[in-house]
């Protein structure tokens, strides 16, 4: 059995990629032995969630570019905080979303 070490996920998102042999040997790997993780109740399946909902920042959003006006005094208001006014305007409307916002969704 090999040595099990322990890494921060930023140390994991920095390694290289696998090679095309690391890569078919975690694939030979079978496990028959889950006698350390007992059966889910059906009240704990209900409440898991999708890995992307529970780390969205893991997620890379695709962008997409669009052309649209905007009042004037919104885009100063994004403005006012400087640099990454475009980000500020993207969680702006995610916000609005997921807030159950009538005009989006």
């Amino acid at each position: 059995m090999g040595t099990i070490t322990r890494i921060t996920l930023d140390e994991l998102r920095n390694r290289p990629p696998l090679t095309e042999e690391e890569k078919k040997h975690i694939d030979e790997i079978v496990n028959t032995d889950f006698s350390d993780f007992p059966p889910l109740t059906p009240e704990e399946i209900s409440q898991l969630r999708p890995w992307y909902e529970v780390h969205p920042e893991w997620v890379k959003m695709m962008k997409g570019d669009i052309h649209t006006k905007i009042d004037m005094d919104l885009l100063a208001a994004l403005k006012k905080g400087g640099k990454g006014y475009q980000k500020r305007l993207n969680q702006t409307l995610r916000w609005a979303l997921e807030h159950g916002c009538p005009y989006i969704g």
